[in-house]
């Protein structure tokens, strides 16, 4: 039992800081600018869905999905990171978006909040390795119970949205977006740079 919380404490702090729950608030924050507490706590319910399936489904079958299609890790960084920097540029330059993005609060819980954002690249690298460090059952077992840990945790802070929203006020949301759409055209450029590093460097 000893070597199980010693394997679970040792795969949750990795995946905690691949995670970055904390520094995706802003984001999160900014993308439900114009949302109702009720959508963005929908929004929040989708994201914490998808960011938990993807990575459960990543420790079953990732390795075999991954094979059978031909995916490298760095397909799926150049990829995410376009998604990341068509969403940021259009919420920077699109002035009247309050509607659509109030219509749409599940759809972007989904893509890009649950995935690239909470469980992207990073934490699905992450888990690849520490699947590959922790074999047998109890090790594997350390690892899903230290996912489902950072996404529990992941939830907490995205839930206390609302509280934060109602404290900024309207223009300091509409400061904070205009921040974090900046931050995620920056995090974008640096998913795909690093996904083409990887590719040259593979050829």
């Amino acid at each position: 039992m000893a070597e199980f919380f010693r394997d679970l404490g040792l795969a949750f702090i990795p995946l905690f800081i691949a995670m970055d729950a904390v520094g995706t608030l802003p984001i999160f924050l900014g993308l439900s600018e114009n949302m109702a507490p009720r959508e963005r706590i929908r929004m929040v319910r989708y994201a914490m869905l998808t960011a938990s399936g993807l990575g459960l489904g990543f420790i079953a079958l990732g390795k075999i999905v991954f094979w059978l299609m031909g995916i490298e890790v760095y397909d799926f960084l150049v990829a995410g990171g376009l998604i990341l920097f068509i969403l940021a540029a259009r919420e920077l330059l699109l002035e009247r978006r309050g509607e659509q993005v109030a219509a749409d609060g599940g759809m972007i819980g989904v893509v890009p909040l649950g995935t690239p954002l909470i469980v992207g690249p990073a934490v699905l690298t992450t888990l690849l390795l520490l699947i590959d460090r922790y074999q047998g059952a109890l090790g594997i077992t350390a690892v899903v119970v230290a996912f489902f840990i950072n996404v529990a945790i992941a939830w907490l802070i995205f839930a206390q949205g609302n509280r934060i929203a109602g404290f900024l006020g309207r223009s300091g949301l509409r400061a904070v977006s205009k921040i974090a759409m900046l931050l995620l055209a920056a995090i974008a450029v640096m998913m795909i740079r690093e996904g083409v590093t990887q590719i040259l460097g593979a050829l």
